[in-house]
């Protein structure tokens, strides 16, 4: 069995936020992925494991459902990819730190 990371968010906190702010908030654990790669593998380790839990709470959120669900799916593929080095799809974690950044701006912004 998997642990919980997100105790909170797992417990139903994650629905009550936004679809921005859900999207913000994978962000900034890719850029802490980021930020940790090739540095400190525990950290790294961790904003990897919590990216990858974030991401599968949005992907069960039915708000998504007939939305955006896929391409949060690829998203979360294309991180995994990265991760293992980006052979696959020549993916980095610059990428999507780059790719993330402006629904952070906009949920800060909002």
């Amino acid at each position: 069995m998997k642990k919980i990371i997100h105790q909170d968010a797992a417990a139903g906190r994650w629905l009550k936020f936004s679809p921005l702010e859900q999207m913000a908030n994978i962000g900034m654990e890719v850029g802490r992925a980021k930020r940790w790669q090739n540095k400190d593998e525990k950290l790294f380790e961790g904003a990897v494991a919590r990216a990858l839990e974030l991401f599968d709470l949005t992907l069960g959120d039915p708000r998504w459902q007939g939305g955006r669900l896929r391409e949060i799916a690829r998203a979360r593929e294309i991180f995994s990819n990265a991760v293992l080095g980006g052979k696959e799809y020549k993916s980095s974690l610059e990428d999507l730190d780059r790719y993330f950044y402006p629904f952070a701006y906009a949920a800060r912004n909002k």
